[in-house]
């Protein structure tokens, strides 16, 4: 009888095509995982893994969850062994255990929280360089904090989106914390839900506040525009990680 297992799982994005399946390419993060899960329970169906969100190709994560259900013997604990056995070195299964039927990582989730690390030093940190947007701009940090705070509350986000569809785009951010520590500045969103490329658009949009070329005043006419074409500017996905998902 198959059971419901909760995986939390966190990889480098830099060699991947993204966490979602594709249909021109095996190489994601779900498909790894997937393909690993089926030689295990030695059958030739796929299996399907439900993740808390599609982190985009190149992005990393330090706790993205997904939900499988497996009809296997193992223990969550030999599960995890055998899978930390065979994936890529990579991609690394910190917990696996069972969860209720009705658990599902994307829809039962309350809130996310991602992190973008910027490196400002004159020359870029060689031991981040595969994780962290490295410029040349001087930023204004006092003036990235006020900034961020006009956007932390409900609005609808389209405008800081590459989303095609017509669904709903307004999304909640409850704290947008911004730390500097020597030429490394940390940006943390947390929010009950983000949308496509909505992290990356919202770090660019705070870097060209920093660095002079916006007005902070200018946010609320490119929310109020509710068009994805108003702001263009996409932060780059290496320096996004995926930090953690409440429930």
């Amino acid at each position: 009888m198959k059971k419901n297992y909760l995986l939390s799982i966190e990889y480098d994005g830099g060699r991947y095509s993204g966490w979602q399946r594709q249909g021109n390419t095996a190489n994601t993060i779900e498909q790894k995982v997937s393909c690993c899960l089926m030689t295990m329970c030695q059958t030739d169906e796929y299996i399907e893994l439900h993740g808390s969100g599609r982190t985009d190709a190149g992005v990393h994560a330090k706790g993205q969850i997904a939900n499988v259900y497996l009809d296997t013997d193992m223990t969550p604990e030999r599960i995890m062994s055998y899978l930390n056995k065979y994936l890529p070195e990579d991609i690394r299964i910190k917990e696996v255990r069972i969860v209720e039927d009705n658990f599902h990582a994307r829809l039962s989730a309350k809130k996310k929280t991602y992190s973008y690390t910027l490196d400002i030093g004159d020359k870029a940190n060689v031991f981040l360089r595969k994780f962290s947007w490295h410029m040349e701009d001087k930023l204004d940090i006092g003036l990235m904090n006020k900034a961020a705070l006009s956007l932390v509350g409900q609005f609808d986000f389209r405008s800081l989106s590459d989303m095609k569809t017509k669904k709903s785009s307004v999304r909640t951010i409850y704290a947008i914390n911004i730390n500097c520590k020597s030429d490394i500045i940390t940006i943390e969103y947390t929010g009950d839900g983000f949308l496509y490329h909505m992290v990356r658009k919202i770090t660019a949009l705070l870097v060209e506040v920093g660095a002079g070329r916006i007005e902070i005043e200018e946010i609320k006419n490119i929310l109020d525009k509710r068009n994805r074409q108003a702001f263009k500017l996409l932060a780059p996905a290496k320096g996004l990680c995926l930090e953690e998902v409440f429930y």
